[in-house]
């Protein structure tokens, strides 16, 4: 009827038989335990049996889960809207006699001769008012979505460097002639970021496919919804951005504890103006 190793295991069972005014006997063959009932009490004990075992049955050991604290972005947006929204004014006004667009553009060949820093400003840059505004909208959403699971320090740290890393790529892939401006590769960045850390974080603790690649299927149909249209959208600095984003994103969940801490965040936030601030300094 039942046999183990453990005789504990028997007595225990004997004790729900009990309960139930079911006959039984409980032996000892060697090392192992058995426990009879009569033939016509089988199947009742058996059914007992099962129900004290799945009642009895030890919880699965669930993946560690990446435990996110939504933390406070709201001073990341408005320093990404100061920083695109002051180099705006200065390149608009030829601040310090220098053609802000000439110095700081994405361009093929001063790039490969080593002028690294165009890869940063370019993405300060803006053609005018409406693609301004765009890219300042999107930026701000997506990067409020990073920056409440990442903190916002680390989340535009994160966006400058992976987007500065999406905008070489994308130029190395281009021929020489190829001239680019905007925030939309630091946008898709941002989009990348949320969908890598979220991504990652189901798959150490779903085990449904739909879970583990929710977020990948949403963050490329926003990709392919706003960044694949309009004459002079550069699809691939969008989807570069948005690949890079999501490796970075993918890393920092092996990280996320560290990061969480508010120094962290205050020397990311620090970290990632001086980029920027070093990369125009150069270009000027």
């Amino acid at each position: 009827m039942f046999e183990s190793d453990s005789r504990k295991a028997c007595a225990d069972r004997s004790l729900v038989l009990s309960s139930l005014d079911i006959p039984y006997e409980m032996l000892q063959d060697g090392a192992r335990s058995l426990l009879l009932v009569p033939a016509e009490f089988a199947e009742k004990a058996k059914y007992e049996l099962w129900q004290y075992d799945v009642e009895n049955a030890r919880p699965a050991v669930q993946p560690a889960r990446v435990a996110t604290v939504h933390q406070d972005a709201t001073w990341g947006i408005v320093g990404y809207i100061v920083v695109i929204s002051l180099v705006a004014v200065l390149a608009g006004v030829v601040a310090f006699d220098r053609d802000w667009f000439a110095q700081g553009e994405v361009n093929g060949v001063l790039i490969r001769n080593g002028e690294w820093w165009r890869n940063i400003t370019a993405l300060t840059l803006h053609s005018g008012l409406s693609h301004f505004l765009g890219n300042a909208g999107f930026g701000a959403l997506f990067g409020f979505m990073a920056g409440r699971v990442l903190g916002p320090g680390v989340t535009w740290l994160a966006i400058v460097v992976s987007a500065s890393i999406a905008n070489f790529i994308d130029t190395m892939l281009l021929d020489t002639s190829h001239r680019a401006i905007g925030a939309s590769t630091a946008v898709f960045a941002a989009l990348g970021l949320v969908a890598g850390f979220v991504w990652r974080a189901k798959l150490s603790a779903e085990d449904r496919w739909a879970y583990r690649l929710g977020p990948i299927v949403g963050g490329i149909a926003l990709l392919a919804y706003t960044g694949t249209g309009g004459e002079h959208t550069d699809v691939g600095a969008h989807l570069a951005g948005f690949v890079c984003g999501f490796v970075t994103g993918t890393v920092l969940t092996r990280f996320y504890r560290v990061i969480s801490d508010r120094n962290i965040q205050k020397y990311a936030a620090i970290t990632a103006v001086a980029i920027v601030l070093f990369a125009w300094m150069a270009a000027l």
